[in-house]
């Protein structure tokens, strides 16, 4: 019997509820040394022992002295100052006795002989002496209760005299990998497995939030296993997460052993991801359940784990860093979640823009490529491309203003160039989209990217790139980048069982074939050759299923999927697949004009000239890059 949701709460809503019925978290404290407390949070205000300095000291190497000996001191007036009566040599740090008041520096004396000096201008009470408590006083406050002590405070904390402190114990959180799908890394997979990842990344983020990750085995989806462990878990931790089994299946035991051992408080909030996420308590301990698919994960850690882990430790979350973004294209949503939608973000001119990142809740990688989230309110169903929206930060603002922004064709080289140009300066990163030529050349026109890789043939003239600037991107100067010629070609299993050697081969009735998707340079070469050859496209099996990438293509071919795949070289190369060359294309980089002097564009232009980049393009086979780097400017229609 499946289950059903208990809940819809709005997400403040659902936490307010939870966090009431929890009601005040244990929050255990310990004594640590003050030098091993970094990172910690205090759990009361901490005052000073000590003042510092304690005693009054010299601020320079020179002599300390009676200001009233000095007063009539001038360049016409010279005062002569015998040792012990009227000064005693000091250092930096010594002790001022009580009997002086001022400290003169060594360069602004003249030496008479080894007991004698003469000055020259007259010194103020106190001058270059740091008295007692100019830093600390004793009983001032140094840090506040609740406060998350930095290595700064340490320094301060020891010297106002505190040698050991009382800050909240780390909360123990136990993490139970559930599902009988699930395997450890390293287990040699076969079909339905899924390697936990997810536990793995729950541990990272409860360090990272200051708790103790304790991981539990995986447990099979069997009942009574997830409820022993659950109790297990329990009274050996302070929280608990329970990942997978959260929604309506069959198999979703997670909502029955909460309900069954304490008290699902909240089942089902209106987020999406994350929408089957669960709420309870065991002996006033909070209990999550977390939905298995990834993304969902990460929101609902981030949204509803994490606040939990600060408040057993006296903190608040925080603010988040917020930047207006203009959206760069149309984000659909429903009226019945609050969504969030993973971003990436440039900085193009003078602005941020926004590009929505894959939506599904099993997309990993749009998390590991976000630079931000998007939060859709539940009560708006849409935003249109063009609207200026608030952007939560995930990395870091210099590093998007330091990001080179490229959209379009994709091909390996592209990662290649951008490793060894952040490896030379690490200030500089690329964020790559693919998204085809044809889209690389829409995001040019509507400033949305720094650089477009392109690879378009024209039909009629058997040119590559050069007509659709002028086509896809008028009244725009642009640079057109020689990168490299490169070799397509049909993409086949090892040893090319189904002897697929020309595009004819393609509409064979026993033949399965992955293609790129609208847009692509590759698409239109392939279109280019059925047209030419009088091929009807709804001959071949496969014409419309479409993959972003000659990875993606290459990746379905070898895993039997299809029996071929139109890509480059190198794809079939890092796949292990056979290779049948069709033609060779020229793949060249549009940069508008504007951005070719900027420091960030000249160094991705010289990394592609550069000997290791050649190297690389070496190892992979399959390009020709005596051009790469030439400058071939174009100008406005």
């Amino acid at each position: 019997m499946q289950n059903v949701y208990l809940s819809n709460y709005e997400l403040d809503e659902a936490l307010n509820i939870y966090l009431d019925k929890l009601g005040p978290l244990n929050k255990e404290t310990e004594i640590l040394n003050t030098w091993d407390a970094n990172g910690r949070v205090t759990s009361k205000a901490i005052f000073a022992k000590l003042s510092s300095p304690h005693y009054n000291s010299s601020a320079m190497d020179g002599i300390a002295s009676k200001s009233e000996k000095t007063f009539t001191a001038s360049d016409r007036n010279h005062i002569l100052l015998t040792e012990e009566t009227d000064y005693i040599v000091v250092d930096t740090g010594d002790p001022i006795p009580k009997e002086f008041d001022c400290v003169i520096m060594v360069e602004d004396l003249i030496k008479v002989d080894e007991t004698h000096v003469e000055i020259y201008q007259s010194a103020a009470p106190w001058q270059n002496i740091r008295p007692l408590g100019e830093d600390i006083v004793e009983n001032q406050l140094i840090v506040p209760s609740n406060h998350k002590i930095r290595p700064v405070d340490i320094g301060a904390l020891i010297a106002g005299g505190i040698n050991v402190l009382e800050v909240y114990k780390k909360p123990s959180v136990g993490i139970i990998p559930t599902g009988t799908e699930i395997v450890e890394p390293g287990t040699e997979l076969k079909v339905g497995d899924i390697i936990d990842f997810n536990s793995r990344t729950f541990s990272a983020q409860v360090s990272d939030w200051g708790g103790i990750p304790r991981r539990y085995n995986i447990v099979k989806d069997d009942y009574e296993l997830i409820k022993q462990t659950v109790l297990k878990a329990s009274e050996e931790n302070d929280m608990v997460l329970i990942n997978a089994g959260s929604s309506a299946g069959r198999e979703d035991f997670t909502s029955s052993v909460i309900s069954d051992i304490g008290e699902l408080v909240i089942h089902g909030v209106a987020i999406k991801p994350g929408k089957p996420v669960m709420m309870g308590m065991i002996n006033k301990k909070p209990i999550i359940g977390i939905p298995g698919y990834p993304v969902s994960a990460y929101f609902v850690m981030e949204e509803i784990a994490k606040p939990i882990i600060y408040s057993f430790q006296g903190l608040e979350t925080g603010d988040k860093k917020i930047v207006e973004a203009t959206l760069t294209r149309r984000c659909m949503s429903s009226l019945k979640y609050h969504e969030f939608v993973r971003v990436k973000l440039g900085y193009i001119g003078d602005k941020y823009v926004a590009t929505p990142l894959t939506r599904g809740a099993g997309a990993t990688m749009s998390l590991v490529n976000a630079d931000g989230v998007l939060e859709i309110d539940q009560s708006i169903e849409g935003i249109e491309a063009g609207t200026k929206v608030k952007v939560r930060l995930l990395s870091p603002e210099e590093k998007v203003k330091n990001t080179l922004v490229c959209i379009g064709s994709h091909d390996p080289i592209i990662d290649i160039a951008a490793d060894i140009m952040h490896s030379k300066n690490k200030k500089y990163f690329l964020s790559s989209s693919n998204v085809g030529s044809t889209g690389g050349l829409m995001a040019l026109k509507t400033g949305e990217t720094h650089m477009a890789p392109t690879h378009l043939l024209d039909m009629a003239t058997g040119e590559y790139n050069a007509s659709y600037l002028k086509k896809y991107v008028p009244g725009k100067k642009i640079a057109l980048v020689k990168c490299v010629n490169r070799i397509q070609g049909f993409m086949v299993a090892k040893g090319n069982p189904k002897n697929i050697n020309k595009f004819e081969d393609l509409s064979r009735e026993d033949v399965k074939f992955v293609n790129r998707q609208r847009g692509s340079g590759t698409r239109l070469l392939l279109d280019y050759n059925l047209n030419k050859l009088n091929i009807d496209l709804n001959r071949i099996n496969g014409y419309f299923r479409e993959e972003f990438t000659h990875l993606a293509v290459a990746a379905a071919v070898e895993a039997g999927d299809a029996d071929a795949g139109l890509g480059v070289y190198s794809a079939a190369s890092l796949m292990g697949l056979d290779f049948v060359p069709v033609c060779n294309e020229e793949y060249d980089l549009a940069i508008p004009l504007e951005y070719l002097d900027s420091d960030i564009i000249k160094e991705f232009i010289e990394t592609i000239k550069s000997t290791e980049f050649k190297e690389k393009l070496d190892e992979l086979g399959g390009y020709d890059y005596s051009n790469a780097g030439t400058i071939i400017l174009q100008g406005a229609d």
